[in-house]
């Protein structure tokens, strides 16, 4: 059984999981900027049944946030298609490819793919390993617990291992349950107990006793880590700190590291100067969720600035004033 590696203080394997919508490119940027986390994995490349593999794969970049490396997923429900996409994506320096079963969107769901896999085990399995057979890198697959229950849970596990995959991800909500009620971590425990492949946590772990609580609870082998990251950038660093018995403070600079990469990054895409604003707003609409913070959030996300980089400036000063260390 192949292992996900832990450092020297023995904390768990870090990932950043894919986020359809903020979890782009200029995010991604900008965590990598302050780092803390083993590896990201890409929002979905979609791979409609008449794929042009080398178009779509134009849109990965293997080495966006190096050194961190950068793992693909793909998401469709056509074996051939997923399988022509992914041999080109490990042309293209891919390292593992990721094969989403769980986006709960209805205009995915829709057309048989993401977490619509879940309804047809047997059907899974022809996808995954279609995937697994046209490449030589490691594939894993990213699930949830069901489409409208877990009534196919056990053989939803057992459909993604058999089908050769290095380690699976679950995320324990099944698509009904959107991002709603809490996730139920005893399903991961009971994937764990199951499967013979590592399984990596994912979901409802915001702080670093809540990443405590899912390793003791689950005996999950790694934590992947989303909206958790969005609240807080700094949340992989103060998880490694816990393991190396140290406490990490977060610091301003790195703080204005992070906003001005993300804004950087969308100036570099041409992005217009609205559309820079409110993917800030959107960003800063998970940062300002922190209680110590959330008395500004409404008149925060309420003001209007001609210039993205004045709103920053205003969002900065909050958290500085009542957040983060200064130097």
């Amino acid at each position: 059984m192949a292992l996900l590696p832990q450092d020297s203080f023995k904390c768990p394997y870090l990932q950043l999981a894919p986020m359809e919508g903020i979890g782009d490119r200029s995010f991604r940027k900008a965590m990598a900027s302050i780092g803390g986390f083993d590896e990201a994995v890409r929002d979905f490349l979609r791979v409609p049944r008449q794929a042009h593999s080398q178009s779509l794969v134009r849109d990965y970049e293997p080495e966006e946030i190096a050194p961190i490396p950068l793992a693909a997923q793909i998401m469709g429900a056509e074996p051939e298609a997923m399988a022509e996409v992914a041999f080109a994506l490990e042309r293209k320096g891919a390292h593992r490819i990721d094969v989403n079963c769980g986006c709960p969107s209805s205009t995915v769901t829709g057309k048989g793919a993401g977490s619509s896999l879940l309804k047809e085990p047997k059907f899974l399995h022809e996808v995954v390993q279609a995937v697994v057979r046209a490449v030589s890198i490691p594939v894993t697959v990213k699930m949830r617990s069901g489409f409208e229950d877990t009534a196919l849970f056990q053989e939803n596990l057992f459909a993604a291992q058999e089908s050769g995959i290095a380690y699976l991800t679950l995320h324990p909500r099944t698509k009904v349950d959107g991002y709603g009620p809490p996730a139920r971590w005893d399903l991961i425990a009971e994937a764990k107990s199951l499967l013979k492949i590592p399984v990596v946590g994912n979901g409802d772990i915001l702080t670093v006793e809540d990443a405590l609580r899912m390793l003791y609870t689950t005996r999950c082998d790694g934590l992947m880590i989303g909206r958790g990251s969005i609240m807080n950038p700094f949340l992989f660093h103060q998880i490694r700190a816990h393991f190396a018995q140290k406490t990490y403070i977060p610091r301003w600079e790195a703080l204005s590291l992070y906003f001005d990469t993300y804004l950087a990054t969308l100036a570099e895409a041409g992005a217009p100067v609205k559309t820079c604003g409110s993917k800030l707003k959107q960003l800063f609409s998970f940062i300002f969720k922190d209680a110590r913070l959330l008395d500004r959030r409404q008149a925060l996300l309420a003001s209007s600035h001609e210039e993205p980089a004045q709103f920053l400036q205003s969002a900065k000063m909050i958290i500085e004033e009542r957040f983060y260390a200064s130097a």
